[in-house]
């Protein structure tokens, strides 16, 4: 062994519950996205990989526990308290055996025998062989063994104990540990020690006095009394507990050196596990990535290679397709960003590119008119990846794009609306194991950075070529998946159709009053020089109002104001506290106002007349489909969801979007949806009755929460009944409720205890959701759109009530969200084949928005009422208030 070297062989031993215990309660809460702990599982693994790295051991085991035998002959409690195995612990450990199993470590286990004796056993004959032992632990038991040839490594602490690290921990060289762990005893083992003696008194006496014998044999000469009488009474304990502390280090155990000797890792093995559990840096750190295939790509430069492409995809009956853009589509959108490139394919070991901005002027012409003819056949089945902007880039070349099979990142929200992206490189890593180039490999980033039309055409083909590619093998892997999963119905019926209606959406766009923006931004700049005088002369000097620093020290330190949390710059000077502190001080009301003001101003009223199309004369939003984990759509750039509607500044912006000359926006907005979803799904027959005479929710709950007589009910009853209502949807604590009504936590009990009594239902469906949650990992919607909770079993209490609220929530409002899609849905194609001019503009939450020529007018309202009433058939009826004006802050 190593004969070539003076080098001593290398053996590590780690103790393997040691570690798979201290990486469990190192790491919190993590999990992968179908919510199965992992915390455990990635813990060892990091422990394994710097092992390897920093030590590179030349033979390597692990060591788990057994119990042991003679100690519990010895001592019946001997580890009697110790809890059982966390729930979230027990199912990685098969998981933790396969990786180090993969690694080709051999693990080590023998009835009757805990790891610290098998450990001790072997330490002790390999040291005494001529090879370096190092044990892996951060065990102070395991300092016992420590000797020239024997160390101990605690990774997570990046510690080496050897026979002065021991003094210097113990004060005793290592044979003496068990002498002081005899004395003090050891809580996590059960190991009783002397009572009333603790690690510095053990460490003194047996400095003193050499071993417990010796102790023992001079107990007159300790001076505290306390000790002397514990010791007296207790002097058999002392030696018990030594021997239950003291390693079997004699006994034979069974071990194959060669077996140990350190070997290159199983990577398939290993890549399939870390996919499992996600852990993608680890396939990154240890190159065990899917080999990547070689592609034979085609470079389409004239109007012979296309028509021989076209043919060729033609042939397949199905292609993947990639369409690059001239500059970031992010930042242009889509509807204006011009075509650099298209790649293509139809066979996992064929790519074609196409580079647009390549061909002559003339020829684009004819590039787009071959490519309509492609991209329009229905029967030819295509895929891509965000289709909804490759429909709006296509169309603005007058192609109108058929037949789509799949969009792989729709594919992949269906399956996991939780993932953390649904980008395709990210989605092929998970997938496909493959790490596709990145876009600032071809055009550079920061300053030097070029458009994607300006790079060399061979690394554009790269780059879109693997694209495609990936896009190709994704959809088959995804819609297997979808199909095993039962997700056909959602992904076939509701996501994939959507795609068109939110890219005709996007397409007709908003139009708005520039003038009637200019008038308002002038106003919220006339209130915000007021508001700033206000503050300055409340505050006694001028500042800067936009900076918490500031802030801090006016409020928290010139007048002295009751500090709220802090935070590691200081007090916050967050809304919640300059809420609280504005119940009793005019200055942080004051503060709230102002910024109030400030953010409609840039935020709206400045920023989106300068978002308008020169086209168009319109706003053209992004409806984000695979961004919320509750099925609901997002909107950005602008985001026109959270424009505010309760304020008078709010619905002034709102009032500024407009129909155009001889139309009229309508609006139609589902009446309390989620509450009445509520009902259908808990069953509860009270809250149906409510619903099926059309009576009002809110204060019918306030009757049975205050006991009153309906008509008794006042305003202040219903808006608490309604808070009430809404916080039981989102899973309100009494904590959360006593904040939101301004009362006590007692009170805000009661009343949830009231509304549970009435409602028992909806009580008794609440906790089916939340033991379901905790049986599968997941909730579903009516539509069986899941949602993956993976911290609903979480130890730790708030992550855990986050989690329960979020299983509560997310059946009604995502079952919410995916009624108002398929209604979207119904109404575009009501739309299309009546051959209406009306068209749908916006999408806000339980709101749909469209707008209507004024002699479509009743015929819409009339279609509209129809397919949002009767998108599906619930125990309550489904209402709809629908309403026309000219601006949409009146129709609302």
């Amino acid at each position: 062994m190593n004969e070539t070297t003076n080098k001593k062989p290398t053996l590590f031993l780690i103790d393997g519950n040691n570690y798979v215990y201290r990486a469990f309660y190192a790491i919190r809460n993590l999990s992968n996205s179908k919510g199965f702990p992992t915390n455990a599982i990635y813990g060892f693994t990091a422990m394994l990989l710097k092992l390897f790295r920093e030590s590179r051991p030349d033979y390597i085991a692990v060591i788990f526990d057994s119990k042991s035998v003679s100690r519990s002959e010895a001592y019946q409690d001997y580890k009697a308290h110790r809890q059982p195995m966390p729930d979230a612990l027990s199912p990685q450990i098969p998981y933790i055996k396969d990786i180090i199993q993969a690694f080709s470590i051999p693990v080590i286990l023998m009835e009757g025998l805990e790891a610290d004796d098998i450990i001790g056993a072997l330490a002790t004959r390999y040291s005494k062989e001529g090879f370096s032992v190092t044990i892996v632990s951060g065990d102070k038991d395991m300092m016992q063994v420590v000797s020239e040839n024997v160390l101990m490594l605690d990774t997570m602490k990046d510690k080496v104990y050897g026979i002065e690290q021991v003094k210097e921990y113990f004060g005793v060289e290592p044979a003496k540990v068990v002498e002081i762990l005899g004395l003090m005893g050891d809580t996590s083992d059960n190991i009783p020690g002397v009572p009333g003696i603790g690690e510095k008194t053990a460490r003194n006496l047996i400095m003193e006095f050499g071993s417990i014998d010796g102790v023992l044999a001079n107990i007159p000469k300790i001076k505290n009394a306390r000790i002397r009488e514990s010791l007296e009474k207790n002097a058999p304990l002392a030696k018990l507990s030594r021997d239950l502390a003291t390693f079997e280090s004699g006994i034979e155990v069974e071990f194959d050196l060669e077996a140990a000797r350190y070997k290159e890792p199983d990577k398939l093995r290993l890549r399939d596990i870390f996919k499992e559990c996600e852990f993608l840096k680890l396939i990154q750190e240890l190159d065990i990535r899917e080999i990547k295939s070689e592609v034979e790509l085609h470079l389409v430069q004239d109007m012979a290679g296309l028509e021989t492409m076209a043919a060729k995809l033609k042939e397949a009956g199905c292609f993947s397709f990639s369409i690059e853009p001239a500059s970031d589509a992010a930042e242009t959108g889509a509807l204006t960003a011009e075509i650099a490139g298209i790649s293509f394919c139809c066979d996992p070991g064929e790519s074609y590119y196409l580079p647009v901005n390549k061909f002559m002027p003339l020829e684009v012409f004819e590039v787009f008119g071959k490519l309509a003819s492609l991209f329009g056949e229905k029967q030819i089945n295509k895929v891509g990846h965000d289709i909804k902007s490759a429909i709006l880039m296509l169309s603005r070349k007058g192609i109108i794009l058929k037949g789509v099979g799949c969009d792989t990142m729709v594919a992949s929200y269906v399956l996991n609306p939780s993932k953390r992206s649904h980008q395709l490189v990210d989605i092929a890593r998970d997938y496909l194991d493959k790490d596709l180039l990145p876009l600032k490999d071809i055009t550079g980033s920061g300053k030097s950075a070029i458009s994607f039309d300006a790079a060399p055409v061979e690394k554009a083909m790269d780059y879109s070529c693997q694209r495609a590619c990936a896009i190709f093998d994704l959809s088959r892997i995804l819609l297997d998946s979808i199909k095993e999963d039962g997700f056909e119905k959602l992904f076939c019926g509701m996501e994939m159709p959507l795609t068109e209606v939110l890219a005709a959406m996007e397409k007709r766009g908003v139009l708005i009053d520039l003038k009637a923006m200019r008038e308002i931004s002038q106003e919220l700049e006339s209130l915000m020089s007021i508001s700033e005088d206000r503050i300055y002369g409340l505050a006694g000097e001028k500042f800067n109002i936009n900076s918490p620093k500031q802030i801090q020290y006016i409020l928290f330190e010139k007048l002295n104001l009751p500090k709220g949390r802090k935070t590691k710059n200081g007090h916050s000077t967050d809304a919640d506290v300059l809420a609280n502190l504005a119940l009793n001080y005019e200055l942080p009301a004051e503060i709230l106002g102002y910024r109030t003001i400030s953010k409609l101003k840039t935020t709206y009223v400045d920023a989106l007349p300068m978002l308008v199309n020169p086209a168009t004369g319109r706003i053209h939003t992004s409806y984000n489909q695979t961004v919320t984990a509750t099925g609901r759509l997002s909107s950005s750039n602008p985001n026109l969801q959270n424009i505010p509607i309760r304020t008078e500044e709010g619905r002034r912006i709102r009032r500024a979007f407009i129909a155009p000359t001889g139309c009229l926006i309508i609006s139609a907005d589902y009446s309390q949806i989620e509450l009445r979803i509520l009902a259908h799904l808990s069953d509860d027959q009270r809250l149906i009755e409510i619903f099926r005479k059309d009576e009002d929710i809110h204060n019918r709950t306030a009757a049975e929460i205050f006991g009153v007589m309906p008509e008794l009910v006042n305003g202040e009853m219903r808006r608490q009944a309604k808070v009430i209502n809404f916080g039981i949807l989102y899973g309100m604590s009494p904590f959360g409720l006593s904040k939101e009504l301004g009362i006590s936590q007692p009170l805000a009990k009661a009343y949830i205890d009231k509304y549970f009594a009435e409602f028992e239902g909806v009580r008794t469906y609440i906790d089916s959701l939340v033991h379901g949650a905790r049986r599968d990992g997941y909730v579903t919607t009516l539509f069986d759109r899941r949602r993956y909770i993976p911290d609903i079993n979480s130890p730790n209490f708030a992550v855990r009530q986050f989690a329960e609220r979020t299983a509560i929530n997310t059946p009604v409002q995502g079952t919410a969200a995916d009624l108002i899609k398929l209604a979207m849905i119904n109404i575009e194609n009501n739309l299309k084949q009546g051959n209406y001019s009306a068209g749908l503009i916006m999408q806000v939450h339980d709101e749909l928005v469209f707008d209507v020529p004024a002699i479509e007018k009743d015929a819409i309202i009339k279609m509209i009422r129809k397919e949002m009433e009767g998108v599906i058939e619930l125990k309550v009826p489904l209402k709809v208030d629908i309403h026309s004006r000219r601006n949409w802050d009146e129709a609302h």
